[in-house]
């Protein structure tokens, strides 16, 4: 059963519980939680709330609601894969801009700028100059946003999504493109592909940092022989991996979900 966010309404007194108009989430064995609505700072805040209470009840979530607020958040999924030991590129985050432009230059002047929250690809923009810079930098200041920069790596158009579920990887694909972004939802192509063993654990490393049963994580082979930890997805889509495969990865992450609590 499918049910919105939106339609979520929690109860406090002589009725507690977590309803909407077609289920009773209290009464649920398992809950997958497969995406966190755009909306207002206190709307999504209610929505990872309410997951928190179903699993402080006893309700089956997955991902954790922890875990989905580790990797919905650039900047916090970054630290922890820098505390945890993992490659990932060079980052400056801030919230003005003239620390962005100072990060900017200290990155190289050749860096990509993308959202906080945010995924398959969208609103990310590579920045190589300081007109582009200027303008990229003064949009995201009407807005209030935050500055996340990653210097550029140089690579050979191809990026790894490796699959994670239950502590394996249970699939790959090799994704292509011509330009800088290889998300299938961007134009890039995939092909399965046979993960390597120190590929593998770099994988499981990346997932288990974050508290993350199941995850997408997307790894990037540079041009000098480096590959580099990009992010870690706690809510990943993967019908453009099922396709590539044939695997039925549907199947694998509800087994995965009605299976004990880790």
């Amino acid at each position: 059963m499918v049910v919105p966010y939106e339609g979520l309404v929690g109860t406090m007194g002589r009725r507690p519980g977590l309803r909407s108009r077609a289920a009773d989430l209290d009464r649920a064995d398992a809950v997958l939680a497969r995406i966190i609505p755009s909306g207002s700072l206190e709307q999504i805040i209610y929505r990872v709330d309410a997951l928190h209470r179903l699993e402080d009840r006893g309700v089956r979530v997955m991902n954790s609601p922890r875990a989905i607020e580790r990797t919905v958040d650039k900047f916090w999924t970054t630290a922890l894969l820098e505390r945890c030991g993992l490659p990932t590129p060079d980052t400056v985050v801030c919230e003005t801009p003239d620390e962005a432009f100072a990060g900017f230059r200290a990155l190289g002047g050749d860096v990509i700028v993308k959202p906080l929250f945010g995924s398959m690809g969208l609103g990310m923009a590579r920045v190589s100059d300081e007109e582009m810079a200027f303008r990229v930098f003064k949009t995201i200041e009407t807005i209030r946003g935050v500055y996340y920069l990653q210097r550029t790596v140089e690579h050979e158009g191809r990026d790894i999504r490796a699959f994670v579920i239950g502590g394996r990887v249970f699939a790959a694909i090799e994704r292509t493109s011509s330009g800088w972004r290889t998300n299938l939802s961007r134009g890039g192509s995939a092909r399965p592909i046979q993960l390597s063993d120190a590929w593998s654990a770099l994988a499981l490393r990346a997932a288990a940092a974050v508290g993350a049963e199941y995850a997408g994580v997307d790894l990037l082979p540079a041009r000098d022989g480096s590959i580099y930890v990009l992010e870690v997805n706690g809510i990943p889509g993967w019908e453009g991996l099922q396709r590539a495969t044939g695997l039925d990865v549907a199947g694998a992450v509800v087994e995965q979900v009605t299976s004990a609590r880790p």
